[in-house]
């Protein structure tokens, strides 16, 4: 059972796992050295559980040890109880949910395991803004894909933000990181997977019209270059989303990564073999 915890100092040590969760730098930093990362709200709070984290320990308003009366009594963890001035002072942000969690990370398993029985997967290359790994993981979970494969340089999905906009999807849907760049997808298509990389180029193969195997791979690139040259080369096939021939002759030529993987997820896993 969670030990409830009155605390009103933001320089209190015991909170040193919440300090300035805007600073992505130092969170990076502190993450990695200790292990950890935060939770915010209690859907994800129940997520990250649910999936296994060990608690750490929580932070939140005293009005929400009601809500979360059922996982507090399950958690063998501290649990510190603040007001709004005070969690404010300590994360630099307006707590509007309420609640933070410090977790355990788990160890990452290797590529070749969450590919072991997947036969739809998502492989991002460098996306490394936080909101747009979290919306990834969220279409991907939801639209039935099997795992989601990192290349090394991709966003945390366990920072903050990344969660949040997940809404605990990162906890729902295995994923992996690459350890090479550069040879990363030789893994993929030794497990049997065709490689299709998603381009704004309209003068590919429309994704919907492709033909698709038992296994494939759906590839993703950065916000802005899109997938690397390399990497575009590495692929069995380039495959596109169809746009409006009105919107493109009005400049409009391409989604962002997001709504792009949304309808792309949506697409491949309706032509999964029965």
């Amino acid at each position: 059972m969670a030990s409830l915890i009155p605390v009103s100092d933001p320089a209190d040590p015991r909170l040193a796992d919440y300090v300035r969760l805007r600073d992505v730098n130092l969170r990076k930093s502190l993450e990695a050295e200790h292990g950890l990362f935060v939770a915010e709200g209690e859907k994800v709070i129940r997520r990250a559980v649910g999936a296994g984290h060990p608690v750490r320990s929580l932070l939140m308003a005293r009005r929400w040890t009601g809500p979360l009366a059922d996982l507090l009594d399950g958690v063998d963890a501290p649990a510190y109880l603040a007001d709004d001035a005070t969690m404010e002072a300590i994360t630099g942000f307006q707590v509007h949910r309420g609640a933070l969690a410090s977790l355990e990370r788990l160890p990452l398993p290797p590529v070749d395991t969450v590919l072991g029985t997947a036969r739809r997967v998502v492989i991002c290359e460098d996306i490394v803004d936080h909101t747009n790994v979290g919306a990834i993981f969220r279409c991907a979970a939801a639209l039935g894909v099997d795992a989601i494969i990192l290349s090394p340089r991709c966003a945390d999905p366990l920072y903050r933000r990344a969660v949040k906009v997940s809404m605990g999807a990162v906890f729902a849907i295995p994923y992996a990181r690459m350890t090479s760049w550069h040879d990363g997808l030789g893994k993929v298509r030794a497990a049997g997977f065709s490689l299709l990389a998603l381009t704004p180029d309209q003068s590919v193969t429309p994704l919907d019209q492709v033909p698709i195997g038992d296994r494939a791979a759906l590839m993703l690139g950065s916000e802005g270059d899109g997938l690397s040259s390399h990497w575009l080369d590495e692929a069995d096939e380039r495959v596109c989303i169809p746009m409006s021939a009105e919107a493109m002759s009005n400049g409009v030529d391409s989604l962002n990564v997001t709504a792009a993987a949304a309808i792309a997820c949506h697409t491949l896993m309706r032509r999964v073999p029965s």
